[in-house]
């Protein structure tokens, strides 16, 4: 098969694009982790680390790095984006010890983030053998061994990049990287000065008109899309679009599913689960949301609602009962009703 991408190409337009990205602060968020007095550079990709079939950030080599590379599936070429260990050895990395508690903290970002990620895909390489594609989730001890590579991201066909997808997921995998990178330590907002700023919109997310019945069940990240388009337009139709906003920075790093304004300085902020029933949606949402709001240097919400598909059991509006009397928690369930002809 003929290779048609231009590796050289594609990460010297990324870096000509990332200037309005996160992403291209890179360099500098790498000389303050690293404590250099001068910026390691100025791009992601360098001549160093570009090469005919892949590329990697400069000062990757030794780092979680964010990744561009050939891949091949079912006989076509594609373009991979994303994030990665290469634990294959070289005079740079001339042992994998360096890499192996990057790794640890990997798999702690991804457990306390199970849905960060659930868009992408992972998969290995062992001594050159590539796995298949499967969900996020921990890097297997056996895998931290010389002569792996590890990725998580996507991939796009050849004759279609889409650069501004590459680098929105790379400023979505940004964090994870300065979790890794920075030894677990999230990037944090001092107190008292939030870095949270309300901008209304939503974000237009794929149909899913051509969804299969199997994949309307088992995608987790379509029918979490689909609640969230549900409830964006029950908010903007009871509170209008100017008071609604998807996928809201919360000033730490991380993002509420929705955040509605109720007045000057007052948000309420909703976080959407997929689990089949209330308790399990209480129980991988209140961690989130309470930090959203609690968290020091956090904008602070007059209400925190969990949203399910399902309706409110007693277990559950005991459960609650107890939260909003015995701690003052601002906590509440709402149901997500999808419409059958969505998408």
């Amino acid at each position: 098969m003929p290779d048609t991408l231009d590796i050289n190409a594609i990460a010297t337009e990324l870096n000509r694009r990332s200037a309005s990205h996160a992403i291209g602060h890179l360099q500098s968020i790498r000389k303050a982790l690293r404590g250099f007095e001068r910026l390691p550079s100025r791009d992601i990709f360098t001549g160093q680390t570009i090469h005919d079939g892949w590329a990697f950030h400069h000062g990757g080599r030794t780092e979680l790095q964010f990744n561009i590379g050939r891949e091949e599936a079912d006989g076509a070429e594609e373009l991979r984006h994303g994030v990665a260990f290469s634990f294959e050895l070289s005079q740079t990395l001339p042992d994998i010890d360096v890499l192996v508690p990057k790794a640890r903290l990997f798999n702690e970002y991804l457990q306390m983030y199970p849905e960060q990620f659930a868009d992408m895909r992972m998969w290995h390489y062992v001594r050159g053998e590539r796995s298949g594609d499967y969900a996020p989730g921990a890097i297997l001890p056996e895998l931290v061994k010389p002569r792996v590579f590890v990725f998580l991201g996507k991939r796009q066909p050849a004759d279609a990049i889409d650069y501004e997808e590459i680098l929105s997921d790379f400023d979505r995998l940004l964090p994870l990287y300065e979790y890794v990178e920075g030894g677990g330590s999230e990037r944090a907002v001092a107190a008292g000065s939030s870095g949270f700023e309300f901008r209304p919109g939503t974000t237009t997310r794929p149909a899913s008109a051509r969804a299969t019945l199997a994949e309307r069940q088992l995608n987790i990240t379509l029918r979490h899309n689909l609640m969230q388009a549900a409830l964006c337009q029950r908010l903007i139709a009871e509170h209008g679009a100017q008071n609604v906003r998807a996928e809201q920075p919360s000033g730490l790093g991380t993002l509420i599913d929705v955040a509605l304004r109720v007045g000057n300085g007052q948000y309420w902020y909703y976080e959407i689960k997929t689990a089949s029933s209330p308790r399990g949606c209480l129980r991988e949402a209140l961690g989130q949301i309470l930090e959203y709001s609690f968290w020091p240097g956090a904008q602070e919400a007059s209400k925190l609602i969990v949203c399910g598909e399902t309706a409110l059991d007693d277990g559950g509006a005991a459960y609650l009962r107890a939260l909003q009397t015995r701690f003052s928690l601002p906590v509440a369930y709402e149901q997500i009703t999808v419409p059958s002809d969505a998408g």
